[in-house]
C-alpha cells in the first residue's frame, strides 16, 4: 500500500458532483423536496416582514440611566504592542412624546328635553341651557332670538347697579335752605324713603328724621315755602308708554320719579299697593306734616312748590340701605319700583341723564364689564314690565355664569334669586313630579301680560351646575307656569348629559 493519498478534486468538481446527487434526491422523492421548499419561502418571507416591522417600529424609551462609552483594553505581547480599536458609542434612543395629561372620557350627551320644550303651555318657546363650568351649550332652542324678558330683566338691572355704583352705594335724600326762608326736599333716587309709620322696606330712612335735623339747624326760624325738587333725572318719561296703566291702579309700579315717599303706595305697608298719578306732589305733603310734627315754626301752613332748588346749603340728609340690601329687597318679591330707580340711578352715576332712553347705553357698558357680550340687547326699562324689551335667552344663560360664580360681587344677586319651593316668588312652584328640582332651581321669575320667564341656574342630578333662560311667550299664566317648571325640572335631571338633539 502506497503512503500517497489521491489527488484532491477541485471545488468546481464538487460542486457539479453535489447539485446531481440533489438531483436524483429531488428525482426520487419528491413531495419532501416541494414541502422544504415552501417552508423555506415562508422563514425567509416572515424574516423580511419582520425586519421590515423592525425598520418601521419607534424607537425604544431611553432607559433611566445613561448608556456609558466602552473603554478600550490594551492588549501585550513579548515582541510588540497593540491597541484594540475603541468600538462607537451606544446612541441613546429618542422616545416619542407623550402628552403630559390625557384628557379623560368625555359623558355621552344622551338625555333629552324635547317632550318637555315641545308643551303648548310654553307658547312661542325660547331656551337656552349651558354647563356653568365648560361653557359647553347644551341646548337652544330659539336662544340667540332676542325677546320680551319679563322680571328676568332685574337681574340685568341689578348686575349694571353693582358695576356702576357697587353693592355699598347708598341713595341719598337731603334738605337745603334758601333765602327767605324756603326750604326743599332733594331726591336723588331712593323710593324707600318713609313717612316712617309700616313700610315693605324695613330699615329704610325717614321724613322723621330729616325733620328733625332740619328742626336743630333752624331752630325757631320760621319756613316760609316747602320746595320739592324731582329733577335728578328728567321725569318726562316717568311713566314708559308700552306700560299698562293698569300697573300703576293695582298698584305694581309707580311713576318713576327721583323724589318719593314709601315707593308711592297708598298703603305703605302693602307690596301691592295702588299708587297716585303725583309721587312729588304726596312726597312734598308727607314731608310738611313730618316738619310741624318736629316743631319746625311755619311748617304746617307753608305752600308747597315744585322745582329745582336754587341752593347748595345742605342742612339735613339721611341715606338708603346699601345698594346690596336693596337688592336683596328687590328680587325675591319682584319689586318693580327698585327696579326702576336702581336703573335710573345707575345712569346717573354712570355719567349720563338718569332717562329711560339712555338705558341700553348703560346697561350694555355696564355688562359688558363681565366679560359678556351685551351687543343687541334692547332696554327700556329696569324692572321688565315692557313687552319692547328685547335679551336673548342665551345672553341671560351666559350672565348667570358669572352670577353663579359670584364674580365682581354679583355673589349678591346669587344669593337674592328665589329658590325652587323654598323662597320669593318660586316658594309655591315646582310642585308633584316637577318637585324633584325644589332646592335646586335659583332663578329669578318673570311674568308680564305677554310672557312669562324664568332664568339662572341649576344644581342639577348629576353634580353639574347648568345656567339657563326659557321664555314662554303668548301662552297664559296658567298654562305656562307649570310648563316652565316641567322644563326645567327636566333640565335638573338630565344635567350635564343633555342634549338639544
Amino acid at each position: 500500500m502506497s503512503d500517497q493519498q489521491p489527488a484532491p478534486r477541485s471545488v468546481a468538481e464538487r460542486l457539479r458532483h453535489t447539485l446531481a446527487t440533489l438531483r436524483a434526491s429531488a428525482a426520487r422523492r419528491p413531495v419532501p423536496w416541494i414541502a422544504g421548499g415552501l417552508a423555506t419561502v415562508l422563514v425567509l418571507g416572515s424574516g423580511g416582514a419582520v425586519a421590515v416591522a423592525a425598520a418601521t417600529m419607534p424607537a425604544p424609551r431611553p432607559s433611566a440611566a445613561p448608556v456609558a462609552a466602552a473603554t478600550p483594553t490594551p492588549s501585550t505581547s513579548s515582541s510588540s504592542s497593540t491597541t484594540t480599536p475603541e468600538p462607537s458609542s451606544t446612541p441613546t434612543p429618542t422616545g416619542r412624546s407623550v402628552p403630559a395629561k390625557v384628557p379623560g372620557p368625555s359623558a355621552l350627551r344622551t338625555c333629552t328635553i324635547s317632550d318637555a320644550a315641545s308643551a303648548s303651555g310654553l307658547g312661542a318657546f325660547e331656551g337656552y341651557v349651558m354647563n356653568a363650568k365648560t361653557g359647553e351649550v347644551l341646548f337652544s332652542r330659539n336662544g340667540d332670538k332676542a325677546a320680551q324678558t319679563g322680571s328676568v330683566m332685574k337681574t340685568l338691572t341689578t348686575a349694571t347697579a353693582l358695576a356702576v355704583v357697587g353693592g355699598g352705594y347708598r341713595i341719598p335724600t337731603t334738605v337745603t335752605r334758601e333765602s327767605g326762608g324756603a326750604v326743599a326736599l332733594v331726591g336723588h333716587g331712593d323710593a324707600t324713603l318713609s313717612a316712617g309709620g309700616a313700610t315693605v322696606y324695613p330699615g329704610a330712612p325717614t321724613l322723621g328724621q330729616l325733620a328733625q335735623q332740619v328742626k336743630a339747624k333752624l331752630g325757631n326760624t320760621p319756613v316760609t315755602t316747602i320746595v320739592t325738587d324731582d329733577t335728578y333725572w328728567n321725569d318726562a318719561d316717568a311713566w314708559d308708554p308700552t306700560w299698562p296703566v293698569s300697573e300703576r291702579t293695582i298698584g305694581y309700579q309707580p311713576n318713576v320719579t327721583a323724589l318719593m315717599v314709601d315707593g308711592d303706595r297708598a298703603n305703605p305697608g302693602a307690596a301691592t299697593s295702588p299708587r297716585s298719578t303725583d309721587p312729588v306732589g304726596r312726597a312734598g305733603s308727607l314731608f310738611r306734616t313730618a316738619l310741624a310734627n318736629a316743631g319746625v315754626v311755619g311748617a304746617a301752613n307753608a305752600p308747597i312748590v315744585k322745582r329745582a332748588t336754587t341752593s347748595t346749603d345742605t342742612i339735613a340728609t339721611v341715606s338708603s340701605q346699601p345698594v346690596s340690601t336693596l337688592i336683596g329687597q328687590m328680587i325675591p318679591n319682584s319689586d318693580n319700583t327698585l327696579a326702576e330707580m336702581l336703573a335710573r340711578v345707575s345712569s346717573k352715576q354712570s355719567g349720563s341723564n338718569g332717562s329711560a332712553a339712555s338705558l341700553t347705553s348703560v346697561y350694555q357698558k355696564a355688562l359688558g364689564s363681565y366679560g359678556v357680550d351685551p351687543a343687541g340687547i334692547v332696554i327700556k326699562d329696569g324692572s321688565g314690565e315692557s313687552a319692547a324689551n328685547a335679551v336673548s335667552p342665551a345672553f341671560v344663560a351666559h350672565l348667570m355664569v358669572q352670577v353663579a360664580a359670584g364674580a365682581k360681587g354679583l355673589g349678591t344677586l346669587a344669593n337674592a334669586l328665589p329658590v325652587s319651593g323654598q323662597s320669593g316668588t318660586l316658594a309655591s312652584r315646582f310642585t308633584g313630579a316637577n318637585a324633584v328640582a325644589r332646592g335646586k332651581v335659583h332663578a329669578k321669575t318673570g311674568w308680564i301680560d305677554s310672557a312669562n320667564t324664568l332664568g339662572g341656574y341649576i344644581d342639577a342630578a348629576d353634580g353639574s351646575r347648568l345656567t339657563f333662560a326659557f321664555y314662554a311667550i303668548g301662552s297664559s299664566r296658567a298654562a305656562a307656569l307649570p310648563a316652565l317648571d316641567r322644563v326645567t325640572a327636566a333640565t335638573y335631571s338630565c344635567g350635564s348629559r343633555l342634549t338639544g338633539s
